[in-house]
């Protein structure tokens, strides 16, 4: 099992004898060209370039994409692929991406220009999708291949990928089947051509043999080398995204700017307080303001002493820490109505040091206008002139402030300058209040916060709320208000059906941002058998997409059937069996995933404005960036930054943020990767074969992408 961010260094010689990079010590190099750390993608629209671009933004890996449609896009040519700087030849581009292996026409100039410049600088190639065919260095799928879909295959990393850009994979590739009615994933499945140099590093079987197909490989030919990808995808896809991080590390080399890790936070909310509860009769919840029509007395949900047994039990067999975003005055209504005692409270503080604790204010109170319940939805309230009547300073204060004393006094270990308030609230949430509670702000500052939580769905963005910054939380759809399976899929199928089947019509409503389901699920069935599963993948999604943000549920759903352990134990189970011992998750708490996304804005900001450098030489690399920001890069284990070791080890690499003065920082690479690239001098640029165009009849498809 994997939960904490330490791991071993997985040595990378491997992949550099994979890479077909020269062995040795790093040293200075007065022959070797300036490559410097930048990504060409050439793009024609399709989905598949269009998600590597998508994965080089989201690790802050610099490129420049290229528009195959775009009538006004640069001519590709020598001058525009490589030049000198300082008497020194440079590659502008450490690897290019194509949308198949010759997107141009036949005798395009442009294209041998690539193929001259990957020879001269031994620059890598990606075939982002492309017909298998032997140009690309496998029989074209009629020569006992296929081509069709292949949704819902297993498919397999082989030795050599492992050993090579996909070690950070126990094996298992699988492919999605989400609908049994969307054609999701196309392929072409084929085996090496003959005499072709080609190593398979994803296969799977050929329908109706036993023989392995080739899904991604590496052709050499003509002094070139090029990643042949042969199936569709789109960014959103599980497939794409267990192997966009080999992708990139195939093309860079393991040498780039950029990071990407996976990350998964859960914060369950509400701690030591009780959640309504779901009728199933009214279609409310009693005691919410929502609902009006009831008679009923609430029937509140509340953790017990053995849910917290269950959840330090499982913390412990998973390797992963809860975040608890506690009110102390739950405790304290319930010792007041139960002669002093509060079993659950007892428990959860003589367990506190297996959790990380979050201030959710005293009460939950809600932070924003004064609230108008007398309507359905609610109304802010409003002054004799009109304006919007808001919650206090005060009031905000002593909301922070006597939970933080309650924690205390409690010996919570707790992150001061971390809060998350009650719904959210005192932020701005429409349409009833669109702009934030002017008195937050100072009373944030009153307080000392730092990091403020916010959800996902409505204030996705990090922003600033005076000296605080937003850190949005993605909500998972297990309901606050629920504590059994069935009071789940109650209200799943109150929301997400039409009128004529017994449902709210809100689906219907918002067709835009809402599916309906086709029938109202079983209430004895429906929860375990489709909202766990849907569940789950949107939820591994998040981890699989470099994305810190943490998750949130509600203390109601650890308790009773505890129905957020099915969702969980897919993530965590589901990310053990596809992930080698190398890539543990990253579990961290909201202070340090804002931080991370801080960096990351910053860091994107200076890429934008042009005004980082970075390139390598020989087994030297150079990255200059603006004074104040920090500086992201993934290098070979064994890489030192001013003679001390750089980064932590993930995923066979190691990398990290460096501090930047402005000054250029110097990286030197271990021996097992000091490269200086091969220049093919006296070696002239043989121009590619003629595109094969595919053959009539078989399709090129786009692949299917969900609606989350």
């Amino acid at each position: 099992m994997k939960r904490t961010i330490r791991t071993t260094a997985l040595a990378v010689g491997v992949l550099i004898a994979a890479l077909g990079l020269q062995a040795g010590p790093a040293q200075a190099d007065t022959t070797a060209p300036r490559i410097d750390l930048r990504v060409l993608v050439v793009s024609d629209g399709g989905p598949a370039t269009d998600a590597i671009a998508a994965e080089l933004d989201t690790a802050g890996t610099p490129y420049t994409k290229v528009d195959l449609t775009d009538s006004a896009r640069p001519a590709i040519d020598a001058g525009f692929l490589a030049d000198t700087v300082d008497g020194r030849p440079r590659a502008k581009f450490q690897a290019v991406v194509l949308p198949n292996d010759n997107p141009f026409a036949a005798g395009s100039t442009e294209m041998a220009a690539l193929a001259s410049y990957e020879q001269t600088y031994a620059v890598p190639q990606v075939d982002a999708y492309t017909y298998a065919r032997p140009q690309a260095g496998l029989n074209v799928p009629a020569s006992g291949g296929y081509s069709g879909s292949i949704d819902g295959v297993q498919a397999q990393v082989t030795d050599a990928g492992r050993a090579g850009p996909f070690g950070y994979l126990k094996g298992a590739v699988p492919f999605e089947d989400n609908s049994p009615t969307v054609a999701e994933s196309y392929a072409y499945l084929s085996t090496p051509a003959p005499g072709a140099d080609f190593t398979p590093y994803v296969q799977a079987t050929i329908p109706g043999t036993s023989t392995q197909g080739s899904l991604v490989g590496e052709y050499r030919h003509d002094g070139r080398r090029e990643l042949v990808v042969t199936f569709v995808y789109n960014q959103y896809q599980e497939q794409f995204r267990l192997l966009s991080r080999g992708i990139v590390e195939w093309m860079t080399g393991g040498v780039h700017l950029g990071a990407s890790r996976n990350y998964f936070a859960v914060h369950v909310d509400d701690v030591f307080a009780a959640d309504d509860r779901w009728d199933t009769q009214l279609n409310c919840t009693p005691g919410d303001i929502d609902c009006t029509n009831s008679s009923v007395a609430p029937n509140p949900v509340r953790m017990t002493p053995a849910d917290v047994d269950y959840a330090t039990a499982w913390e412990q067999s998973h390797h992963f820490t809860f975040d608890l975003v506690y009110n102390g005055a739950g405790s304290v209504d319930q010792r007041q109505d139960n002669n002093g005692v509060d079993q659950l409270a007892d428990k959860l503080i003589a367990d506190r040091d297996r959790f990380r604790w979050v201030n959710h204010t005293y009460t939950h109170a809600f932070l924003g206008c004064e609230q108008n319940t007398t309507v359905v939805p609610w109304t802010c309230q409003t002054n004799a002139d009109g304006s919007t009547k808001w919650v206090g300073r005060d009031t905000i204060d002593h909301e922070i402030a006597t939970n933080r004393a309650w924690g205390q006094a409690a010996g919570l270990p707790l992150q001061d300058d971390e809060l998350v308030t009650g719904e959210h609230s005192g932020l701005r949430i429409l349409p009833q209040q669109p702009e934030d509670n002017p008195n937050l702000a100072p009373a944030l500052g009153d307080n000392g916060i730092r990091w403020l939580a916010s959800d996902n769905s409505r204030d996705p963005e990090q922003r600033q709320i005076g000296p605080a910054t937003t850190v949005a939380r993605y909500p998972v759809n297990v309901f606050y208000n629920a504590g059994r399976a069935s009071e789940e899929t109650d209200e799943y199928n109150w929301l997400y059906t039409g009128r004529a089947q017994g449902g709210s019509g809100i689906c219907e409503d918002n067709p835009a941002t809402t599916t309906c389901l086709p029938a109202p699920l079983d209430t004895s069935t429906g929860y375990q058998d489709y909202i766990v599963p849907l569940e789950t993948r949107i939820a591994l999604g998040h981890v699989l997409s470099n994305d810190p943000k943490p998750h949130f549920i509600h203390q109601s759903n650890l308790a009773e059937d505890r129905i957020a352990y099915p969702v969980l134990n897919g993530v965590l189970d589901g990310y053990d069996a596809l992930f080698a011992d190398n890539t543990p998750l990253v579990n961290v708490r909201m202070k340090d995933i804002g931080t991370e996304l801080q960096r990351r804005a910053a860091w994107k900001t200076a890429l934008d404005a042009g005004q980082v450098t970075a390139y390598r030489i020989g087994g030297a690399v150079t990255v200059q960036a603006p004074n104040g920001t920090a500086v992201t890069a993934s290098l070979p284990a064994g890489t030192t930054l001013g003679g001390s070791s750089f980064g932590t080890a993930y995923a066979g690499q190691v990398s990290g943020w460096t501090p930047s003065s402005g000054t250029a920082l110097a990286f030197t690479l271990p021996g097992s990767a000091a490269w200086a690239a091969t220049a093919h001098t006296g070696a002239a640029a043989t121009a590619p074969a003629p595109r094969t165009k595919v053959p009539a009849g078989v399709k090129r498809q786009v692949p299917y992408a969900p609606k989350h």
